[in-house]
């Protein structure tokens, strides 16, 4: 993330004697992206980093792709019932080489750490409340925070309300939008958030703890623990642009325009073979002939997900709260007959939506089968 943090005491040089009024040495761990050339962070722990004490068996874990016809889905999500942690009540529902997207209905707190290890990321909190605590500090949440985890962050989530959380995997870095940026990676002035919106972690003081630390940790092809001799949430202090951090969807700024503005306005994250746009509250465009509703589109090089948080969705009728539309490459999509006329004066719209496009078709799971409305791809006769 390209914004400078600093937190807790750090030495005034890098890679200098840091005792922090203790007898000890410091352990100074650098986290990096690709190698050195990218952002990092310096993090300063009183024990060593590097201290394990044994290391699980490596359990491997593929995804089952469900065989079915190339066609548009509707999946109610509201009506899983699976229950538990942040990790354990995920269940994968859409996955392709670049991304891994899941839902998972959370009504416990995590007993174990967890750390990805192959991939950045992105949970969207639908419902619920609780605090993301990492070796980095808490970070707070409430409905609608975007979750930005990046990958090799060391973590655990306590709930304070059951949560609903859409859950996305990238196999690529999660960034905020290339084209929001400057140079210098500072957000632009014409972005529709900024660093004001975003919620970094509160410092929190090192645990300076000895024993057995169990660490979940997932890898691309499966899971594996490992057993530290010191509490990972050690840290005396640490600075940089690597951390976790959060941004809430009612903080994007609608970009409108005269006439009908196409998706790429409501960008708010990219990485490397998707983007995830945020569909927010807004006015319609004013142009006297405008038509609010959008246009019918074939995605020749995209698939299309779309996850329904709350409000009315002009587009069609039929959907609800925690709705998934599933639209893949080579077909079009587009309003229900009668929704381009009824669009036609209307003002506004308070409709809120997360929608993922993927670059590579994606493959769906079959937790996927009970969840989908054989009937949906006919919805438009």
């Amino acid at each position: 993330m390209p914004i400078y943090a600093k937190r807790g005491q750090i030495p005034s040089k890098r890679h200098v004697q840091f005792r922090n009024n203790s007898p000890s040495l410091l352990s100074e761990e650098l986290v990096s992206r690709q190698g050195f050339g990218d952002i990092y962070s310096n993090l300063y722990h009183l024990n060593m980093p590097t201290a394990v004490r044994n290391v699980g068996e490596f359990q491997a874990q593929k995804l089952e792709a469900w065989s079915r016809e190339h066609r548009h889905h509707h999946l109610r999500t509201a009506a899983m019932a699976i229950g538990g942690d942040a990790i354990s009540a995920r269940v994968p529902l859409f996955f392709n080489a670049d991304m891994v997207l899941s839902k998972a209905h959370v009504d416990h707190n995590m007993e174990l750490l967890y750390r990805n290890g192959h991939a950045d990321e992105l949970l969207f909190v639908h419902r619920g409340r609780g605090v993301l605590k990492s070796n980095f500090g808490n970070l707070p949440f409430h409905p609608g925070d975007y979750i930005v985890i990046p990958r090799g962050v060391i973590w655990q989530m306590e709930v304070e309300e059951d949560c609903r959380l859409l859950v996305l995997e990238s196999a690529g870095a999660i960034k905020t939008p290339r084209r929001y940026r400057n140079e210098h990676g500072q957000l632009l002035e014409h972005s529709p958030f900024c660093e004001r919106d975003l919620r970094l972690p509160e410092f929190q003081e090192p645990l300076d703890e000895k024993g057995e630390f169990l660490v979940n940790m997932k890898l691309a092809g499966g899971t594996q623990r490992l057993c530290y001799q010191h509490h990972p949430f050690d840290l005396a202090g640490w600075d940089g642009f690597y951390f976790p951090w959060i941004f809430n969807i009612e903080d994007f700024e609608p970009l409108t325009g005269r006439i009908h503005q196409p998706p790429t306005v409501h960008q708010t994250f990219q990485a490397p073979g998707l983007v995830v746009c945020s569909f927010v509250p807004r006015l319609y465009d004013y142009h006297p002939e405008a038509i609010p509703a959008p246009y019918a589109h074939s995605n020749v090089d995209s698939d299309e997900i779309l996850y329904y948080v709350r409000g009315e969705f002009m587009s069609r009728k039929g959907i609800e709260e925690e709705s998934i539309s599933y639209h893949p490459m080579g077909l079009p999509h587009g309003p229900q007959p009668g929704k381009t006329e009824e669009s036609i004066g209307a003002k506004e719209t308070n409709e809120l939506a997360v929608m993922i496009d993927t670059f590579r078709p994606l493959q769906m799971t079959p937790a996927c089968a009970p969840l989908d409305d054989p009937v949906y791809p006919l919805s438009w006769i």
